[in-house]
């Protein structure tokens, strides 16, 4: 939060600075500003060297939820891999043989219909599948840890069609 609101006092401070030595210039007979009349020492000309970055911290989860995601979804009562879900995965496995040190929890999710005993090991079964698919991709099986929640973590609220769809799910979450 301190690094935002130092690049936005900077930020002020600039054009603060641009616009008071802008009215400094000395006006030609036509009425306009002499451009190179004006005082430009007061200028921090730092403020662009700064080290800023206008995004997520390469290799962080947020990294990884923003330019890849890191969620598959499955069908009902299913632990195969969708087309979209296999597109997902192959961003993730690319994303993860770039930054070598990255090891990852792929998380099993399920909706709330089922036992207990039966959502966490179809959950177990989505993220054995998501682990088997990465590392058919290139990646370390040892770099992979997997966990099932079941129905226990659910993203979505609800007892209908939509919150169902969206709480079965693998989570990819960088450790």
């Amino acid at each position: 939060m301190s690094v935002v609101r130092n690049v936005v006092r900077s930020a002020l401070m600039v054009a603060l600075l641009v616009g008071v030595s802008a009215c400094s210039g000395k006006k030609d007979a036509q009425g306009d500003i002499n451009v190179e009349s004006r005082d430009t020492s007061m200028l921090d000309t730092n403020v662009y060297d700064r080290n800023v970055t206008d995004g997520p911290v390469p290799g962080s989860q947020q990294d990884l939820v923003v330019n890849v995601g890191d969620r598959v979804f499955f069908g009902y009562d299913q632990h195969d891999l969708t087309t979209e879900g296999q597109g997902t995965l192959g961003m993730q496995a690319e994303w993860l043989k770039r930054y070598p040190n990255v090891n990852v929890s792929i998380e099993g999710h399920c909706d709330e219909r089922g036992t207990r005993e039966y959502n966490l090991a179809l959950g177990e079964r989505r993220a054995s599948a998501i682990r088997n698919y990465l590392t058919a991709m290139g990646v370390p099986a040892s770099r992979i840890t997997t966990i099932s929640y079941g129905k226990e973590r659910p993203a979505v609220m609800g007892s209908n069609p939509s919150a169902w769809s969206q709480n079965r799910r693998g989570v990819t979450v960088v450790n």
